[in-house]
């Protein structure tokens, strides 16, 4: 996966990656506080021969008690010594506890012994460390006392005494929430990662062209419930999707420009996608542009588009199929829309793709399309062969797939219906789109910019002034 890849698995997930950063963040917080809080105190000695006065034997002790300082730290932590810290501040533990509480350390290079020591309060822990280095003086004495007389003078002086520390040394609240968080982003990633792995989900045109090969020609913004026909009139998130639909108007115009589709199916993979809504709109952005076009109804289970018009649906396909009634009859003019026809699907049939793929069914998309452009609302592809038999005999279809709900697999076998009849795939358009994925001046899978690049489904690029 590539930084870009990332960035929009982040882009998706955010609120839960947000969500364990909070909690993760917030549980360190919790449990630093109720940890019980730790004080640390520093005292020091140094060690010292006690003689004086001959350079050279002043020399000769100071090596001496350098590396006499070094046994001098094991001292320090021996049971002996907590032994005579716990007599002296009548504590009620045992020297092997109190040891656990010492840190001792000789600063490098020369004679200064240092004691740390850790207690619940401050005074505590000032009283400890003072003890601590008293009572390593009392261990050297004695130790020392009974050795040669070049050694006679060897002990411990207090150098520094303990300072009350202000601020406990643990738990470090800030560090642990800290620390927190960052396990919390940690672990949000790896579960958008995850989540993403293992979601079917299609969300992006670049999950659509990297798992298909087929282009999104387009992207139309949630508007909720869609209105029919909103191109044109629609207002604030309407007016967001009718630019949708006139940007995807405008990438078809670039489509194989030396033999441009004229008869388009638009369908999807299963119900509830928007493909008719879709298909209307798209009509309605076309004849808005001056060109004749003609809408026609091949839903012949579930028929929409009469209502989406506002026309008549008395009449329609079927009755032009089954020779009821001439094509000229059946056809309807838009009551507001200059240059849109309207064909309905007209009465049920009760054998729907034999009727769509009859020879009838080809004159009629033969005849509409020397009129003008032709768009087709046909049933979606996976429960019903409908679209698939009208696709092969169009130039091609559109397959509308709703953003975070439909299926990759849902869509690779939608394809695989059309290559089967060897219909042709002429893209994919994204209904849905979260609207904070649709910036103003990017209504379109392409975008606005001084040389706008539309591709077409041979793969070449044109480029649009």
């Amino acid at each position: 996966m590539e930084l870009a890849d990332y960035l929009r698995i982040l882009r998706n997930h955010w609120i839960a990656v947000t969500a364990f950063i909070l909690v993760a963040a917030l549980a360190a917080f919790g449990w630093s506080s109720i940890q019980p809080k730790v004080y640390a105190a520093s005292s020091s000695g140094f060690v010292t021969s006690g003689g004086g006065g001959d350079p050279g034997l002043d020399s000769l002790n100071d090596s001496l008690s350098k590396s006499r300082a070094a046994s001098y730290v094991v001292l320090a932590k021996d049971r002996e010594t907590a032994s005579i810290v716990i007599d002296d501040l009548g504590l009620d533990t045992s020297p092997e506890g109190l040891v656990g509480s010492i840190d001792a350390a000789q600063t490098p290079d020369t004679v200064i012994i240092s004691i740390t020591a850790r207690a619940g309060t401050p005074e505590e822990a000032q009283r400890l460390a003072d003890a601590w280095v008293g009572a390593l003086a009392q261990r050297v004495k004695s130790i020392e006392a009974g050795k040669s007389s070049g050694n006679q003078g060897m002990r411990i002086e207090v150098s520094e005494s303990a300072q009350l520390p202000t601020s406990p040394v643990s738990p470090q609240v800030e560090r642990n929430v800290l620390l927190g968080a960052v396990l919390g982003a940690l672990l949000g990633l790896g579960y958008a990662v995850v989540r993403t792995l293992l979601d079917r989900r299609i969300r992006s045109a670049e999950d659509v062209e990297r798992d298909t090969g087929v282009p999104v020609v387009g992207s139309v913004p949630d508007i909720g419930k869609a209105p029919g026909i909103f191109v044109g009139s629609g207002t604030g998130s309407a007016a967001l999707a009718a630019e949708g639909v006139r940007r995807l108007r405008t990438n078809l115009s670039y489509m194989d420009v030396d033999n441009p589709p004229r008869a388009i199916v638009v369908t999807s993979p299963k119900q509830g996608d928007g493909k008719s809504t879709v298909a209307a709109n798209l009509a309605a952005a076309i004849a808005g542009s001056g060109q004749a076009v003609t809408l026609v109804d091949a839903d012949l289970r579930r028929p929409t588009v009469a209502a989406a018009a506002g026309v008549d649906d008395t009449v329609g396909l079927t009755d032009v199929l089954s020779g009821r009634l001439e094509l000229a009859d059946a056809l309807q003019s838009h009551p507001t829309i200059e240059g849109l026809s309207v064909l309905t699907s007209g009465s049920r049939p009760p054998n729907p793709s034999e009727i769509l793929g009859s020879q009838a069914m080809r004159g009629v998309i033969a005849d509409l399309t020397a009129k003008g452009m032709l768009i087709i609302d046909a049933p979606p592809l996976l429960p019903v062969t409908d679209a698939a038999v009208v696709a092969h005999a169009a130039d091609g279809a559109f397959i509308v797939v709703s953003a975070g709900r439909t299926l990759d697999t849902e869509l690779a076998n939608a394809l695989g219906h059309l290559r089967t009849v060897n219909a042709r795939p002429l893209g994919i358009i994204l209904n849905r789109v979260s609207k904070r994925t649709v910036g103003a001046g990017n209504y379109g899978h392409y975008g606005y910019g001084t040389d706008d690049y539309v591709e077409s489904t041979t793969g070449r690029r044109k480029n649009r002034r």
